[in-house]
C-alpha cells in the first residue's frame, strides 16, 4: 500500500495543505521548524492512533482551533481507500473510510506504515514504558482487538491500585479483600494475554533485528532480544533487573496467568504498603542485548542508533510479511544526518525495497542517491515546490 494524497486541516503549522505523493521514495526537505515532520506525523497517527512526539492528540490541533483532519487517499493492487480522521479538543476524535463513518480505533485496519525519528533513540537508551509501547502498537497494528485488551487492562489497574490505596489509609478490611480478589481475577486474565502476545511477538521480532542489525551496522555484531517479565520477578524493585525473570520463547497465556496469581499473592504486603500493583504487564520490559551485554549502557551512539532502526525495521518486516494490504509505508524522520556515509548507503540499501518511503531532511545532501525521488520543498506550513 502506498499513500497518493495527504490533505490536512488546522493540523499543527498547517492551516490548509494538499500534498501528492509517489509510490517509491518522496522526500519532504525544509529547514528545522517548518513543518516536514508535521506532514509524517499526520500519517503516522493515521495507522497506530497516536504521535511519536505527544502523548496528547490536542497538541496536534492547531492553536485556536476546535478541531484538526487527517485526510489521506490510499492505493493498494489498484483499489482505492479514503482514510480520514478528526481530532475533536472538546469531543471524541471521529474517523471515515470512503465517506462512511466507522470506529476510530478501526483505522489501523486500513493503513499500515512503521515511522522511525529521533525520539526512537530512547527506544535503546530510554525507560521501559518506551519500549512497551513500542511492544504494543504494533501488537495494535498487527491486531487492532488489542487495543480493547490493553484498554480493559489499563482500566482494572487503574481500580485495584484505587483500592490498594484505600485499604493503605484505612487499613484492610475483610469486605476490601475479597473485592480486591475479584480485580485479581480480571488483572490476570487480561494481562495473561498481554504477556503471551508480547513474548510472541518478541521471538518473531528476534531474528528480523539480527539481519536488519546486520545489514545497517555491517558488522560482526550480535543484536538479541529477550523479555522481562515482573511476574518471575523475586522482589519489588523498581529499577533492578532479575536475570531469572528475564527470557527467551513465548509464554502461553495459560502459564502467565498461574506465574501471574502467585507474583499477587507473593507481593501482596508489599502492594499494601505502597499503594501499587508491582507485578504485571505494566511493569516488563523488552530486554537489549549487543555481542551479550545490555545495549543500555554499553552500545556507543551509533550502535545504538543501529540498534532502534533495526526494531523498526524488523517491525516492518512482520508487517509486510502478513498484512493484505501489502508493505508498510516506511517513514524516516530526520534519520540521514545522524548516520555517517556508510551507514546511510547500508539503510538505503535496507529499505529500498519496500513499496513506498517517506523521508525528511533538512539538508537534501544528506539523503543518499539510491533514494532519490518526488521532492516536496516545505517552508512556514505551505508546500514551496515539488520536482522528480
Amino acid at each position: 500500500m502506498y499513500v497518493t494524497h495527504l490533505a490536512l486541516t488546522d493540523f499543527r503549522n498547517y492551516e490548509t495543505v494538499e500534498v501528492p505523493m509517489v509510490r517509491g521514495a518522496n522526500i519532504f526537505v525544509g529547514s528545522n521548524g517548518q513543518g516536514k515532520t508535521n506532514l509524517v506525523e499526520a500519517l503516522g497517527y493515521l495507522s497506530t492512533l497516536g504521535s511519536h512526539r505527544v502523548s496528547s492528540d490536542h497538541a496536534m490541533i492547531r492553536a485556536g482551533q476546535d478541531s484538526a483532519i487527517v485526510r489521506a487517499r490510499l492505493e493498494h493492487d489498484d483499489r482505492q481507500v479514503l482514510a480520514e480522521v478528526q481530532l475533536n479538543r472538546t469531543s471524541a476524535n471521529r474517523a471515515q473510510v470512503n465517506r462512511s463513518p466507522i470506529k476510530t480505533r478501526e483505522l489501523p485496519r486500513y493503513f499500515a506504515s512503521v515511522l522511525f525519528a529521533p525520539e526512537d533513540l530512547a527506544l535503546v537508551r530510554g525507560e521501559p514504558s518506551g519500549r512497551r509501547r513500542f511492544m504494543d502498537e504494533l501488537l495494535v497494528q498487527r491486531s487492532p482487538r488489542m487495543s480493547g485488551v490493553m484498554t480493559d487492562y489499563e482500566r482494572v489497574l487503574k481500580q485495584r491500585n484505587t483500592l490498594l490505596k484505600s485499604a493503605r489509609s484505612s487499613g484492610l478490611k475483610e469486605n476490601q479483600l475479597s473485592t480486591l480478589e475479584i480485580w485479581d481475577e480480571r488483572l490476570i486474565a487480561l494481562g495473561a494475554e498481554i504477556i503471551e502476545a508480547r513474548s510472541a511477538l518478541v521471538a518473531e521480532l528476534l531474528p528480523e533485528v539480527a539481519r536488519a542489525y546486520s545489514a545497517i551496522a555491517g558488522e560482526e555484531h550480535s543484536a538479541s532480544l529477550s523479555t522481562y517479565l515482573s511476574i518471575l520477578s523475586s522482589g519489588a524493585d523498581d529499577d533492578a533487573i532479575d536475570d531469572a525473570a528475564t527470557r527467551g520463547g513465548v509464554i502461553s497465556a495459560a502459564d502467565a496467568a498461574a506465574n501471574y496469581k502467585n507474583a499477587l499473592a507473593r507481593l501482596r504486603r508489599a502492594e499494601l504498603d505502597r499503594g501499587l500493583t508491582l507485578a504485571g504487564p505494566h511493569r516488563d520490559d523488552l530486554v537489549l542485548t549487543l555481542n551479550g551485554l545490555p545495549a543500555r549502557g554499553y552500545a556507543s551512539h551509533g550502535e545504538s542508533w543501529s540498534f532502534a532502526l533495526s526494531l523498526k525495521l524488523a517491525s516492518a518486516e512482520i508487517l509486510r510479511r502478513e498484512s493484505a494490504l501489502g508493505d508498510p509505508v516506511l517513514i524516516l524522520d530526520d534519520v540521514f544526518a545522524e548516520l555517517d556515509e556508510a551507514r546511510r548507503a547500508r539503510l538505503a540499501n535496507a529499505v529500498g525495497g519496500f513499496e513506498q518511503v517517506l523521508i525528511t531532511a533538512a539538508v537534501l545532501d544528506d539523503v543518499p542517491e539510491a533514494l532519490a525521488g518526488h521532492i516536496v520543498k516545505i517552508k512556514a506550513g505551505r508546500v514551496v515546490e515539488e520536482e522528480s
